[in-house]
């Protein structure tokens, strides 16, 4: 890759930002990623914002500097890919308070020929013995995405059932058909119905229009030609079934992340009752990962966490996470784009930690 990448002018952040977070984001942007949001809040009031660098920064994988470069902002959106896994996990389990479907009940319930030992509960703490990732972009190149849907439901199991702990996306992909079908409704109008709306979410959803206040991702010349994929999906398997599936595929603001952060810290109202989002953070005892884990959240991640030890929340590859700190009354949000132009730069769990350790900070 070249230097270009690490060059250039670095952009301010917003003025009246707490200095600690601000010097934070500065010192990561852009080496580690084009753009950064991140917000503290303590008892449910933000201590601490800060957004530095720029939406589109890189117009190919070589570093050469876009033609235009918007900066990013307070209100700025994100593809959040895997922390969209928190979001299919709230509507599954808004489901089964309506007693729509049950955690243990076999999926084949829903999904007919599924190994009946597949469970809602076992997809969403990874250990129904599903492979981490199925790329049906190449398998099908040609079919429509109910066609690949399809044949991602019949991802075979390869591992054993009941753990260890195997990450897989494939196994969120089934829990968001579960929820589609045990809900009536396609997943994302699930989730705008029963997490987004009762929230007041307006910037959350899939496929977003308001590209001006996008950030970048990665360059991807067969998608996008000359640029970087820009309010599309990044992530190739939930862009190949659409850019709605249960393990990517959402966009949103820091602003609104927090607020879906702070209501799962408040038991969950009005999105959840109190008693789900209790076994949604609850240990349910997935052995063989460097971190505890509950329904579709990770408790006490190192990659995340950092100093906030028992917090509970989920990351994302194009570099974003939230975290929710109960015991010490924080949610804690960081937004990056740390795989534009190119994934694989180095010191985004860096930067989580330091965010973190700000954020305990200003918690005493």
């Amino acid at each position: 890759m070249s230097d270009r990448l690490d060059r250039g002018e670095r952009p301010s952040g917003h003025t009246g930002t707490p200095e600690g977070l601000r010097a934070i984001l500065s010192g990561a942007v852009p080496r580690v990623c084009a753009a950064a949001v991140a917000l503290i809040a303590v008892d449910g009031a933000v201590a601490a914002a800060a957004a530095t660098g720029e939406l589109v920064r890189y117009a190919n994988a070589a570093g050469t500097l876009a033609a235009e470069r918007p900066p990013a902002r307070r209100d700025s959106i994100f593809d959040l890919a895997s922390v969209s896994k928190l979001f299919t996990t709230a509507v599954l389990l808004s489901l089964a308070e309506e007693s729509r479907l049950a955690l243990d009940e076999p999926a084949a319930t829903w999904i007919p020929g599924l190994d009946r030992r597949i469970t809602p509960r076992r997809l969403l703490t990874h250990t129904a013995g599903l492979v981490p990732t199925r790329r049906i972009d190449l398998e099908l190149p040609e079919a429509e995405p109910a066609e690949r849907m399809a044949a991602m439901l019949t991802t075979p199991i390869t591992h054993p059932v009941a753990g260890p702990y195997l990450y897989s996306d494939v196994g969120m992909i089934m829990a968001g058909r579960i929820a589609e079908l045990a809900g009536g409704a396609p997943l994302d109008a699930l989730v705008r119905s029963r997490v987004t709306a009762p929230l007041g979410l307006a910037d959350t959803g899939y496929r977003p229009r308001s590209l001006p206040r996008i950030a970048a991702t990665e360059w991807k010349p067969e998608r996008t030609g000359p640029g970087c994929v820009r309010g599309e999906v990044h992530d190739e398997t939930a862009y190949a079934l659409g850019g709605v599936a249960g393990h990517a595929g959402l966009f949103a603001t820091a602003g609104d992340l927090l607020a879906f952060g702070e209501a799962l810290r408040l038991g969950g109202g009005p999105m959840l009752r109190p008693e789900s989002v209790a076994e949604m953070t609850r240990d349910q005892g997935a052995e063989g990962a460097p971190f505890r884990h509950g329904l579709g959240v990770r408790i006490g991640d190192p990659g995340i966490a950092g100093p906030l030890e028992g917090a509970y929340g989920h990351s994302g590859f194009t570099g974003t996470s939230l975290v929710i700190d109960p015991a010490r009354r924080l949610t804690v949000v960081l937004l990056t784009n740390a795989v534009h132009p190119v994934r694989g730069r180095d010191g985004i769990r860096e930067l989580r930690h330091a965010v973190a350790a700000e954020a305990l900070r200003l918690s005493r």
